[in-house]
């Protein structure tokens, strides 16, 4: 990437719709756009004669023949995006018509940008830190009204706030302890040291807090995998149907109806989930059974969480209970105890363990739901108040930081020498940053911006 091109890019979804936007940013942007705008009114100008954040009617041409009607938007550095000069042209959203209008961009010396390369270019010229440019693709693939609200917060600043908190904190440490270095015949007061070793604590307080939103974090963005497990005709299909809201699989009186997985988006509780409808476990001899319940011990191992739905009109058999009582990997487990609506329905033996509900009413999902987004949150904060979350790359550089803590921690407490807690300091503060971008290299943020879409 070269920071003298100018970059053009389709910035709306491939396909036909009402209006899409082509952007061009860069040193040039203005220039380039306006050899391919002609306007049209009064008050309508071409991008270099224009003022920042205006907008102005004409048509685009090129090679001298009109190729749309279009609304263009000009933005000037610094008060872009990128922070380069900046055009937006709003025109149809034709396919066709959309390819046109980027082509005469190009002809007229605009190159195509890469994936994220807007983005990149922000955050390079310092519009966004790392942790927010990575919120604009969290946000752009939010699945949920929740998971938009915690990619927002991320965008706005909470995460890279907290960061700079830990990393300003760090600092101050190092500092100290350099500086001690530097003068190697005066010890480190007592009261300093106590005080150096209270703020290590508290930046490992908050790297704890941090790391514990990691988990939270995966299932905003990827989905909670949740696969409903029990034997024949408990009613895990009549289950998919009622948290998916319609009839997605065959439910019939006959077991053995679902001989493969069926899986399906949902949301419960602004929680993305991958529901996954196995079939139901028992000895069989018929081949393509035998199938199905491989593939739904597969989908039990794969799960997040699982759901064991019990036909309350049989209650648990012997097969079940040895199931229900080894529990031997430790799989996160919620209990269900389905068909209470049956006159001849059988209570379970602890109510405190099972989920009472019934498929055929309804009655009980509500608390279901509840049992399922307590195992996503942590406790440390509930729904609708998720302003950030760590992603997996943040997550590994937070581990380094905080091993790297206690082994300054442990340096300075155990007397092990300042040499050695000023380099696991250094690591500690080189990690922290890494989240933000403080220390990047051009393959990591090659990497990141990579996954972002063109135009973005």
């Amino acid at each position: 990437m070269s920071d003298t091109d100018t970059i053009a890019a389709v910035a709306t979804p491939l396909g036909e719709g009402g209006v899409a936007v082509v952007r061009i940013s860069g040193i040039q942007a203005l220039t380039i756009a306006s050899a391919c705008f002609v306007p049209m009114g009064p008050r309508s100008k071409r991008p270099v004669d224009a003022d920042s954040h205006t907008v102005h009617y004409g048509r685009v041409q090129s090679a001298d023949r009109d190729l749309d009607e279009v609304l263009l938007t000009v933005f000037r550095a610094p008060r872009s995006f990128t922070r380069e000069d900046t055009v937006e042209i709003a025109c149809h959203g034709g396919m066709v018509v959309t390819r046109l209008v980027l082509e005469a961009l190009l002809r007229a010396g605009a190159r195509m940008a890469n994936p994220g390369e807007f983005t990149q270019r922000a955050f390079l010229n310092g519009r966004l830190d790392l942790a927010q440019a990575e919120a604009v693709n969290d946000l752009i693939h939010a699945r949920t009204e929740l998971a938009a609200s915690a990619a927002l917060g991320q965008l706005q600043g909470s995460l890279s706030r907290r960061i700079e908190d830990v990393r300003e904190s760090l600092m101050h440490v190092l500092a100290h302890i350099e500086a001690h270095l530097d003068f190697p015949d005066e010890d480190i007061a007592p009261d300093t040291e106590r005080s150096l070793i209270k703020r290590l604590d508290a930046a490992a307080t908050a790297l704890d807090e941090l790391l514990a939103s990691a988990w939270e974090g995966r299932i905003l963005r990827n989905g909670l995998r949740l696969a409903i497990v029990g034997r024949p005709n408990a009613g895990k299909s009549s289950l998919l149907n009622r948290l998916l809201g319609y009839e997605r699989a065959i439910v019939a009186p006959i077991a053995g109806t679902t001989r493969d997985t069926i899986e399906e988006n949902a949301q419960i509780r602004g929680i993305p989930i991958v529901l996954v409808d196995t079939a139901g476990m028992r000895d069989s001899t018929d081949f393509v059974e035998q199938e199905g319940i491989r593939r739904s011990r597969q989908a039990q191992a794969e799960a997040d969480l699982v759901l064991h739905l019990v036909d309350g009109a049989e209650g648990v058999t012997e097969e079940e209970r040895v199931v229900l009582t080894s529990d031997k990997d430790g799989k996160n487990r919620l209990l269900v105890w389905n068909k209470i609506d049956l006159g001849n329905a059988i209570s379970p033996l602890s109510d405190d363990v099972w989920l009472r509900i019934s498929c055929q009413t309804g009655e009980g999902l509500d608390e279901l739901k509840s049992a399922i987004e307590a195992k996503v949150w942590t406790g440390t904060k509930g729904r609708g108040r998720v302003d950030m979350t760590v992603n997996a790359r943040q997550q590994d550089a937070l581990r380094r930081a905080r091993r790297a803590l206690d082994a300054v921690r442990a340096a300075l407490r155990e007397g092990l020498g300042l040499e050695l807690a000023a380099f696991e300091l250094r690591v500690a503060t080189g990690a922290v940053g890494e989240v933000v971008g403080k220390t990047s290299v051009d393959d990591l943020l090659d990497k990141i911006f990579s996954t972002f879409c063109l135009g973005k």
